[in-house]
């Protein structure tokens, strides 16, 4: 039977992991270096492999982690609630997401513009069961003339889209805007759009 861990390991075990979450979604998987993480972490490389035996094993640590946050606004998504506000509910819970974890939403770009090789189960499994099952519920919607005739699967997709960008190309909406915070004008920029999309 496993120990408990101790309050220190257990500081350690989060001070890697949030270390490892900075580095990777700066650097990159192939980018990162253990040594990286444990400077960042402010422990040593022989201390960080003590909870983690390989740079592997913390970035599989952390997708495992990021995944069911990933999945939980869609999942809210209610099939017994009115369509477009559920809809549009959705698409404010995903802005909210790059808002509030924009290195999470980076660290999950990342790994699947290297084909995913590490998480690619997860999407054919997890990930497609659920997008599968909304998007049925979406079709009825459709199908029962409550919101517009729409693509589910495709929806998801620039919901997605529309909503990770303004953490993925952070650096790159911010210098347009001059610096300004971005996400007020994307929530009613966003909000109008999937309105319009969905009236009928």
């Amino acid at each position: 039977m496993a120990q408990p861990r101790t309050r220190i390991q257990t500081r350690n075990r989060e001070a890697i992991l949030a270390a490892g979450l900075e580095v990777f979604s700066a650097q990159g998987f192939r980018g990162a270096t253990l040594d990286e993480i444990a400077a960042e972490a402010g422990l040593s490389k022989p201390n960080l492999l003590y909870y983690f035996p390989s740079k592997e094993a913390i970035h599989h640590a952390l997708l495992d982690g990021l995944l069911a946050t990933w999945l939980d606004p869609l999942r809210a998504l209610d099939p017994k609630g009115p369509p477009k506000d559920e809809i549009l509910a959705y698409v404010q819970r995903k802005l909210a997401m790059s808002r509030d974890y924009p290195r999470e939403s980076r660290l999950f770009a990342n790994e699947i513009l290297q084909g995913a090789p590490r998480i690619e189960p997860a999407l054919s499994g997890e990930l497609k069961t659920l997008v599968d099952e909304k998007a049925k519920v979406i079709r009825r919607w459709s199908n029962e003339g409550r919101i517009a005739a729409v693509d589910p699967h495709h929806l998801i997709f620039s919901i997605w889209a529309l909503t990770q960008h303004y953490a993925d190309f952070d650096v790159q909406v911010r210098a347009v805007l001059g610096g300004t915070d971005p996400f007020p004008g994307a929530e009613e920029y966003l909000d109008q759009l999937f309105s319009r999309m969905l009236a009928v």
